[in-house]
C-alpha cells in the first residue's frame, strides 16, 4: 500500500502486547481495567481492550459515548465534570446501557434528576493535578453526595501530576489517599482512578481508566511509563528539504498532525523512531525542523521517517484514519470514528 505523508501508523502487534500487559497488571492487583477510549477513538482497538477483559470503557464527552455507544459498547462513563444543559440531558438519556457520569458542584449535582434513573454519577475529587475535582476533605463533598441522592456510585479522580520523569509513585499515593479520604467520608461507593504513568503504582482501588499506554508517545518514555519499543503509533513524514551544511532537515509533518503540545519536561516536539537524539526543534504548520545528529548520515530528500510525537492523543483526533501495519507488513486502514466529538 501506497502511503501519502503525512500520515498517522499503528503497530497492530504493538497495540495488542500494549493491551495485554495493561490488562494482566490490572487483573494481577485485581483492579478493574475501564480503559479510555479519548487516546484512539478508534472501535476496532476498543473492541480489542474490552475482549481482554476491561470493565467498560471511558470517554470524555457526550459525544464520543454517543458513537462508541452506537457502535454496540453497553458499559461507558464519561469521567468528566459534565455541564448539563437541557439538550445535554436528552442526549444522556438517549444513550442506551449501563451509562455513568461525572460531577463536581452541587449545582450539577442537582442538574442530574432530569436524567434517567439508571444513570449514576461519581463525583471527582482533586488528588493533585489541580484541574477539576473537589478536595476531599471539602464540606461540599458530602453536599453533592446528598443532592445525587440513588444516582451515586462513587468517586473518581485524575492524577494528572503523575506527568513527568519520576512522578508516577508519588501521584498513585496521593490518588489513593484521595479516593479512601472521600470514600470514608460519603460511607462508601466506587473508587475510580489511574493514569497511564501512575499505573504500574495503582494502588487497592476499584478500577483505572489509564488511556495512552495503548499506543504510548515521548511524554509516556519521559515519564518512566514505558520504552521506545512499546510505543504503537508513529507519524509517517517525508523528508522534503535538507541543508548540508547545518545537517538540517524539514519534514511534511508540522503541527497540522503532530499537535503542538510540549511540555516543559518534553525536549522538542517529537523525535525520530529508532534515533532519540534526533528531535524536532521548530514545528510550523507543514514542516518540521530536525538538526540531525553527526553520529548518523543524513537523510536525503525523499526519505521517510517515522516520528514518536510528544501526546499521542492530540495526534489522533487531527486524522480521519489511521493506517494499521500487520505483523505480516501489510496494511489496513482504520477510521477514527469518534474524532472531533469534543461535545
Amino acid at each position: 500500500m501506497m502511503i501519502d505523508t503525512p500520515a498517522v501508523l499503528i503497530d497492530r502487534e504493538r497495540v495488542k502486547a500494549n493491551i495485554s500487559a495493561m490488562a494482566a497488571h490490572a487483573g494481577a492487583h485485581e483492579i478493574a481495567l475501564r480503559p479510555h477510549v479519548k487516546t484512539h477513538k478508534i472501535i476496532e482497538i476498543a473492541q480489542m481492550q474490552v475482549d481482554a477483559g476491561a470493565r467498560g470503557i471511558t470517554c470524555a464527552t457526550i459525544g464520543e459515548a454517543e458513537i462508541f455507544a452506537g457502535a454496540g459498547f453497553t458499559d461507558i462513563f464519561i469521567a468528566y465534570p459534565l455541564y448539563l444543559t437541557d439538550h445535554a440531558v436528552q442526549r444522556l438519556n438517549a444513550i442506551p446501557g449501563e451509562i455513568s457520569i461525572g460531577v463536581d458542584s452541587v449545582e450539577m449535582a442537582q442538574a442530574t434528576a432530569g436524567l434517567r434513573e439508571d444513570i449514576k454519577a461519581l463525583i471527582e475529587v482533586d488528588s493533585g493535578h489541580r484541574r477539576s475535582g473537589v478536595m476531599a476533605t471539602a464540606s461540599e463533598l458530602s453536599q453533592i453526595r446528598e443532592a445525587l441522592g440513588s444516582r451515586y456510585a462513587g468517586v473518581f479522580t485524575f492524577p494528572g501530576h503523575s506527568y513527568g520523569p519520576g512522578n508516577g509513585e508519588q501521584a498513585a499515593a496521593d490518588e489513593l489517599q484521595a479516593l479512601n479520604n472521600s470514600i470514608q467520608r460519603l460511607g462508601g461507593g466506587l473508587t475510580s482512578g489511574g493514569s497511564s504513568p501512575s499505573a504500574q503504582f495503582t494502588g487497592a482501588i476499584d478500577e483505572m481508566r489509564p488511556g495512552v499506554y495503548v499506543f504510548n508517545d515521548s511524554q509516556q518514555i519521559t515519564s518512566g511509563a514505558c520504552t521506545e519499543k512499546q510505543v504503537a503509533m508513529t507519524v509517517l513524514s517525508t523528508v522534503v528539504s535538507r541543508n548540508v551544511s547545518d545537517r538540517r532537515i524539514i519534514l511534511d509533518a508540522g503541527s497540522k498532525i503532530l499537535s503542538t503540545d510540549k511540555p516543559a519536561w518534553i525536549d522538542g516536539n517529537g523525535f525520530v523512531l529508532g534515533n532519540p537524539e534526533a528531535r524536532i526543534s521548530a514545528l510550523s504548520e507543514h514542516h518540521a525542523t530536525i538538526f540531525w545528529p553527526d553520529n548518523a548520515p543524513l537523510p536525503v530528500i525523499g526519505e521517510q521517517l517515522e516520528i514518536v510525537p510528544n501526546h499521542a492523543c492530540n495526534v489522533i483526533n487531527l486524522v480521519d484514519e489511521v493506517y494499521v501495519r500487520e505483523a505480516d507488513g501489510t496494511f489496513r486502514t482504520w477510521k477514527v470514528v469518534a474524532r472531533g466529538r469534543n461535545n
